[in-house]
């Protein structure tokens, strides 16, 4: 029984078509294009139009591309002058930020000798205060003082003395004590 199979080769001699994609070999591969190149010579017309279709999608394509080069150009240079921008503005606040706190120590500073003149100038006025009321009291330590020894002196003197020494004695010290008042009344 004999099979005709055009899958395989056929016997020695005859002819056939080997339609198995890895047992095809050269010559059958030069078949086929001539036989497509015979047959194709009617689908030229397709074959422009079809090159031209190509073409403008090929050049749509680059002018896609050639566009999207253009815009990451642009967006690079965005990117980069934003990053120049951040950069200066981070100069900036650095700057603020040293000048703030150089004014905030200035400040300080200030604040510490404004209060040190302060406490200075309170410390000069409690001293002149106490210096003065030192005054005040040792000059009427010595009115007392010479108020009791012109007392007593005169008390001796009173005991001592006659009349007209007497007399005498008080007038002298009373000019001492008229004196003396006027010389007080100038400190005062």
């Amino acid at each position: 029984m004999i099979h005709l199979n055009i899958l395989y080769w056929p016997p020695a001699g005859g002819f056939g078509l080997n339609t198995n994609i890895l047992e095809i070999n050269i010559i059958n591969l030069a078949v086929v294009l001539g036989v497509l190149i015979y047959l194709g010579k009617g689908v030229c017309a397709g074959c422009i139009l079809l090159n031209n279709l190509l073409e403008n999608r090929k050049q749509t394509i680059l002018n896609t591309i050639r566009d999207a080069e253009e815009r990451y150009e642009e967006a690079t240079e965005k990117l980069n002058q934003a990053r120049t921008r951040l950069q200066q503005a981070k100069v900036k606040a650095d700057e603020i930020r040293v000048n703030g706190l150089t004014q905030m120590e200035r400040e300080k500073q200030d604040l510490i000798n404004a209060a040190d003149e302060d406490s200075k100038r309170l410390e000069d006025s409690k001293n002149s205060t106490i210096r003065f009321e030192e005054q005040r009291a040792i000059e009427q330590v010595r009115q007392q003082v010479s108020r009791l020894a012109l007392e007593r002196a005169l008390e001796s003197l009173n005991t001592l003395l006659n009349n007209e020494l007497h007399s005498r004695m008080i007038d002298y010290h009373i000019g001492l004590l008229r004196a003396m008042e006027s010389t007080t009344d100038q400190f005062l």
